[in-house]
């Protein structure tokens, strides 16, 4: 049976023309109603306003289960049959993923670039006003918090779930997972519970860059210059530690980090160009860096493993997590307190924040948004929104899930709309 679409092509493209011509007159009318141009298929899926799981639940699999399992078999077959082999493939042998190198160093400017414009547009002299809830983490970009009965935190029933709103701050509005850092990701993956106050922490995106070769001078790590073992499943390093060190002590050329005499000059440059330019431009800017930012993770993490808690939003990055007993979220009395690991997203690792949007908010600044008209606002991450109102464009990816194309009631009206 010929697949959909085929068999009309073939008799559209036959000698009678009988159907041919019975179907321009639906080709005009498809014209007309998008504006005189042909249709064109929508690169960007449509995605509707995202809703919080439930507390109980377990986060969503990125790999379907039986695919781990294969791997899984696969891997142990493949150990029964050589049980000592190098392993040859980066990261896994310690080794950097040398065209990863120049977008890790991309990444991380790009989030200096991002972290200081969200500074500027919240504490700046045109400030965007922030507020956040005092019982809840909900954040909203605007002068007068909204009335959305949402809140869930203490005493939220004798409130009937209304928020009672203060300033936010630049941590409301982006606010990175921390995770511990990893000396050595291949050598010793893991911190166990008694490394807890021992192990420095830092947010789980700056560790990928870390691991990806960028280097902190705040942050040591190993670098191998050769592929380690695997003997039985156990890794084993035959590299000597003075050839490490002799290593350690020589930065790479092409990324060594500038002297500060060297880059005064262009810092003094680069403020007095951001002083000179307007809020709409900064928001641009800072909006551009956080999407180069989130896309470059994305990018790391299909080589650099980054885990998540299934029921908590903790982030650790490496190949395996962490043993420290520290989850509160559901069922961790059967765990002990471990986390249940698994496979993280982009959100797990860079947290969107979804805050409420409506689409004519400067207009009708003094009204907050009502309850009752919720199902006509949309949604957007809270760098989003908050650059959005800074004069910068909205991002395709995010047009559906923000409903620009509706059109709320006012409310005296909305007990009139179907």
């Amino acid at each position: 049976m010929p697949r959909s679409g085929l068999l009309a092509r073939r008799v559209v493209s036959g000698r009678d023309g009988t159907l041919a011509r019975s179907l321009r007159p639906l080709k005009a009318w498809t014209r007309w109603l998008h504006g005189g141009k042909e249709p064109q298929e929508e690169e960007i899926p449509y995605a509707d306003v995202p809703r919080p799981g439930r507390k109980w639940e377990r986060k969503p699999y990125v790999t379907p289960m039986k695919v781990l399992i294969r791997r899984a078999k696969e891997e142990r077959r493949a150990r029964q049959e050589s049980p000592c082999r190098v392993l040859e493939h980066p990261p896994d042998n310690g080794l950097l993923v040398p065209h990863l190198v120049k977008v890790a160093h991309q990444v991380h400017s790009a989030r200096k670039r991002f972290l200081d414009g969200v500074a500027r547009l919240v504490k700046g002299e045109a400030a965007i006003p922030v507020k956040r809830c005092r019982f809840c983490s909900e954040v909203h970009i605007g002068e007068v918090g909204h009335e959305i009965r949402t809140c869930e935190g203490p005493d939220s029933g004798s409130r009937n779930s209304l928020h009672v709103w203060r300033p936010g701050t630049v941590k409301d509005v982006v606010g990175f997972p921390y995770c511990y850092h990893l000396f050595d990701r291949v050598g010793k993956p893991r911190v166990v519970h008694k490394e807890k106050y021992v192990v420095p922490r830092l947010p789980a995106i700056l560790e990928l860059y870390i691991q990806a070769g960028v280097d902190v001078e705040r942050y040591p790590t190993k670098r191998r210059t050769r592929p380690v073992y695997s003997i039985d499943g156990r890794i084993a390093d035959f590299e000597l530690d003075e050839e490490d060190d002799s290593q350690a002590e020589a930065p790479p050329e092409p990324w060594s980090c500038p002297s500060p005499t060297s880059s005064a000059p262009a810092a003094d440059g680069a403020d007095r160009t951001v002083k000179e330019i307007s809020v709409s431009e900064l928001s641009s800017r800072t909006l551009q860096s956080w999407l180069d930012m989130r896309s470059g993770a994305a990018r790391l993490m299909r080589k650099y493993g980054v885990v998540t808690c299934g029921y908590c939003p903790d982030v650790q990055v490496g190949p395996k997590g962490h043993k420290v007993r520290m989850c509160k979220a559901s069922k961790h009395q059967q765990r002990d307190g471990q986390h249940a690991w698994q496979e993280a997203t982009v959100d797990d690792l860079v947290p969107p924040n979804h805050v409420w949007h409506v689409r004519d908010a400067p207009a009708g600044e003094g009204a907050p948004l009502a309850n009752e008209l919720k199902r006509y606002y949309g949604k957007a991450p809270a760098v989003v929104e908050l650059c959005v109102r800074g004069g910068a464009p909205v991002p395709a990816q995010y047009r559906s899930i923000m409903r620009l194309d509706v059109v709320p009631p006012a409310r005296d009206e909305y007990d009139l709309v179907a």
